[in-house]
């Protein structure tokens, strides 16, 4: 079978523009861009501009990471982004493959995750009110990532079956998570309030959501349609960086992220709890309920079993209330 023709971006572009041009040749997630560019700037600054990147090689490459390990001590997983933007600079930009390098690698975080008492949940979603409070409860009671949250379709909502989807998660895959029940008509009357605004943007001649390219191709008229309009859309419609077309986007991550911050000092806890404390609670306390934890990673989406057992250091445990098998056995 023949190999696809390899990209090759305009030579007559500056580099940064080579850059964007190939991402969205290759039809990588705005997201991801946004990243890649950081790093790759970043990169080109270190050496104050003084080379072009197609003059530097592995080594320059292998110093720069070091220097983010040892001198700006990053996280492993933000050494990782860096590398995986310099990787994609030199294969599929400059078309000279880094091959093996080795720079000081960044330590890895070990320390167990902040997880909040059941209590102290109950306490950070009384403080909180509005759709900032039911993205709370549905992140705690599904265990779902901040992004697949704010990212979510009216049509991954299965009210009949009692499913959310997750489409796309991280690792690309997609899953099925728990419905809270005690939410499922709250959501449901928040839904029939994005339908309106949905039907207004429509009367308005907008009511187009964001689509990836495939999936834009497969549905021709889907971007207008109500199951792919997003569960928690923004307020005001703005205007795609990429295709330039006026839409209603999903709501910012850090709207959420300042509202649980709030709550958790008006809720006087000292814990240092995020958005993603919420998740790590929703997987501490399904544990402590006697859940199989590969089940467990199935819910929470983990590639692999290592990572769900980090919970396993931070349940309650009451070495009292616990029983020998010698015990069982001889009753």
């Amino acid at each position: 079978m023949e190999s696809k023709k390899k990209y090759r971006p305009n030579p007559q572009l500056k580099i940064m523009d080579q850059v964007r041009e190939t991402l969205r040749y290759y039809h990588y997630a705005y997201r991801t861009e946004a990243s890649y560019c950081h790093w790759i700037l970043k990169y080109i600054y270190f050496y104050e501009k003084k080379l072009h990147p197609k003059d530097l090689d592995a080594k320059h490459v292998e110093r720069f990471l070091s220097h983010l390990a040892t001198n700006r001590q990053v996280a492993a997983s933000t050494q990782r982004q860096a590398l995986n933007a310099l990787v994609f600079l030199y294969r599929d930009v400059l078309d000279k493959p880094l091959g093996d390098i080795a720079p000081i690698r960044a330590k890895r975080n070990k320390r167990p995750p902040t997880v909040l008492t059941k209590d102290e949940v109950a306490q950070v979603i009384k403080e909180m009110s509005g759709t900032h409070a039911l993205m709370g409860k549905l992140i705690y009671g599904t265990g779902m990532r901040l992004l697949e949250c704010i990212r979510l379709r009216i049509g991954d909502l299965d009210f009949g079956n009692n499913n959310i989807h997750i489409r796309d998660g991280k690792g690309a895959k997609d899953r099925v998570a728990l419905f809270p029940q005690n939410i499922k008509e709250e959501l449901r009357i928040h839904v029939n309030r994005v339908k309106e605004l949905h039907a207004d943007d429509l009367n308005d001649g907008f009511g187009e959501a964001y689509m990836p390219d495939a999936l834009g191709r497969k549905y021709k008229n889907g971007a207008r349609e109500t199951p792919w309009q997003f569960v928690f859309p923004a307020q005001k419609r703005s205007i795609d960086p990429r295709s330039a077309k006026e839409r209603r986007h999903h709501v910012l991550e850090s709207g959420l992220q300042k509202a649980v911050k709030a709550a958790v000092r008006k809720a006087g806890i000292e814990k240092k709890a995020t958005v993603h404390t919420l998740r790590h609670s929703f997987a501490t306390h399904m544990l402590e309920n006697g859940v199989n934890i590969r089940m467990l990673q199935q819910l929470l989406g983990h590639a692999d079993i290592k990572t769900t057992e980090i919970y396993t250091h931070v349940m309650e445990r009451d070495i009292n209330a616990l029983q020998s098998p010698l015990d069982r056995l001889l009753n």
